[in-house]
């Protein structure tokens, strides 16, 4: 008798949840077992902290209202916590597609933080030594005079070689082989004298995926994969052009209302530029820099990728240029003075791509941008934020996402008919 009382109470049970899975449209399991950690801050009830994120959600949407834009992404992480995410335009002026926290977009030269923090893991573990000179591995690159014989990994990653600046760049645009490119530096103008200033490079940097897939037994892309990105649940970080086009939604380059055709060029080189993602991941991978996975990233990882190697010119222009002072350069990584303060990050721009990633690591509060033209605004925005986290107001500060005196780009001919 009372195991046929169990059974009929369980079909009971059971012929209840299915009316109720029915009603709701998906099953109760699936209610029950989503974590709650995984919701994103994407409504206003739910941005809590010193930032206006209210006041900054109608500037940026200004911003993406402009014709010079296209799509726009935003994650603001403060004191630690992820608390806004946020999403603005289209990923295509031709469909009108919006973007949403889903949406992939390149990185650019924000991935050059990415090798400099491999190479500081790989460092930790004994794996590779950042202190030898780089004609210790086999690689393609060739420096001037021979100097692949003093230029250490840690001067490669900090921009050191001496080469003028984004050497050869123009050559890979046209198609030409990275690896090609990179033996023929030997024969390229110099800015300097190897290991004694700053000259940004793309190229050259990109021999660091041959150095570090070498010391990790694997290619660099699967290293970073298994080391990093894996591990740190970063599930739409991809390399390679089809990280981006492969994507369910994928923010496609613009230039004004021209729509770009995505070229390889700069996505041959995984470690300068490779890395493709949406805003929540390049959220994730803030995170992580500012120690919320220390398991993963340890305290002496982090600080041997971003301590600064060199001095470095003046980032951006204008009175952005004037307000960030101190600028200097670590393992693919950029450090520099704001508001008294010391920041890391990195931008980057691509045809048709921008993208910038900025912290402060005492604080732990940061933003990560990324958008799908190129219209350069948008740099200001972790500045617009800071100021708001600091309580910085009056006189002595600029409203850096005041748009109101920048013209509108003059419309374009309508052709005769």
């Amino acid at each position: 008798m009372l195991i046929a009382l169990a059974a009929i109470a369980l079909v009971f049970w059971y012929g209840k949840q299915v009316l109720v899975e029915q009603r709701i449209g998906f099953p109760l399991a699936e209610l029950t077992a989503a974590p709650q950690e995984d919701r994103l801050p994407i409504e206003p009830g739910d941005w809590k902290g010193k930032i206006d994120y209210r006041a900054l959600d109608r500037d940026f949407a200004a911003i993406a209202r402009r014709p010079e834009m296209a799509g726009l992404a935003v994650a603001i992480v403060e004191d630690g916590e992820l608390r806004f995410v946020q999403t603005y335009g289209v990923t295509d002026k031709s469909t009108g597609e919006w973007v949403t926290p889903k949406t992939v977009f390149r990185w650019a030269s924000v991935s050059k933080g990415i090798a400099g923090v491999l190479a500081a893991k790989l460092s930790s573990e004994g794996k590779v030594d950042l202190n030898i000179p780089i004609s210790s591995w086999q690689t393609s690159l060739r420096l001037p005079g021979g100097a692949n014989s003093y230029i250490t990994l840690e001067q490669l990653l900090s921009h050191q070689t001496g080469l003028t600046k984004n050497a050869y760049d123009r050559k890979l645009e046209r198609g030409e082989s990275p690896g090609l490119l990179r033996a023929q530096l030997a024969g390229a103008p110099q800015q300097c004298v190897p290991g004694t200033c700053h000259s940004y490079q793309n190229i050259a940097f990109d021999a660091a995926s041959e150095i570090l897939g070498a010391a990790a037994g694997t290619l660099y892309s699967d290293a970073v994969r298994d080391q990093l990105f894996g591990p740190l649940g970063m599930e739409s970080a991809q390399y390679g052009m089809i990280g981006l086009t492969g994507a369910d939604s994928w923010a496609r380059p613009h230039r004004g209302d021209e729509i770009r055709t995505p070229v390889e060029s700069y996505w041959r080189l995984p470690a300068a530029a490779g890395v493709n993602s949406n805003i929540v991941d390049m959220a994730r991978w803030m995170q992580a820099m500012m120690g919320e996975n220390s398991a993963i990233l340890s305290t002496e990882v982090r600080a041997l990728a971003v301590t600064a190697r060199v001095s470095t010119p003046r980032l951006y222009g204008g009175e952005l240029s004037r307000a960030l002072t101190d600028p200097s350069y670590g393992l693919g990584w950029r450090n520099f003075t704001y508001a008294g303060r010391q920041m890391v990050g990195h931008s980057g721009a691509v045809d048709g791509f921008r993208a910038t990633l900025i912290f402060d690591p005492a604080r732990r509060t940061g933003v990560a941008v990324m958008w799908n033209n190129g219209w350069g605004v948008p740099f200001r925005i972790p500045f617009a934020v800071f100021d708001s986290y600091y309580g910085r107001s009056g006189v002595e500060t600029k409203d850096w996402l005041d748009i109101s005196d920048i013209a509108l780009p003059e419309p374009k001919p309508v052709p005769a008919k």
